[in-house]
């Protein structure tokens, strides 16, 4: 028995390749781990803090090696920030990691 027959009282109608992937992405989603340097309620410099770190594993990996870091990003950031910060990075005005602001890049 999969794991989605426990969802449904009936048996689950078959899925297709693409559906399949999408529930196993879905079922494997999971937020960001607690971290000690951020033991507050305001989460924003952990959602900043997780984002710079996905710049700097993408800019040093694979891009298969980041998702991880990315999903973090994704789990604990708003989405107008992140849609922001991509946009920004795509512009060459980020000041986070990586970005011509970045006094530790030059």
């Amino acid at each position: 028995m999969s794991s989605i027959s426990k969802v449904f009282t009936e048996q689950p109608p078959e899925l297709n390749k693409e559906e399949k992937a999408r529930l196993n992405m879905i079922a494997a989603a999971r937020t960001t781990p607690r971290d000690d340097r951020f033991p507050h309620t305001n989460q924003a410099l952990h959602c900043w803090n997780r984002y710079n770190e996905w710049i700097v594993c993408a800019q040093q990996g694979s891009e298969d090696d980041c998702k991880p870091l990315r999903q973090y990003a994704d789990s604990i950031c708003p989405g107008a920030w992140l849609e922001s910060w991509d946009e920004q990075r795509e512009a060459g005005s980020f000041g986070g990691v990586g970005s011509r602001f970045d006094h530790k890049a030059h």
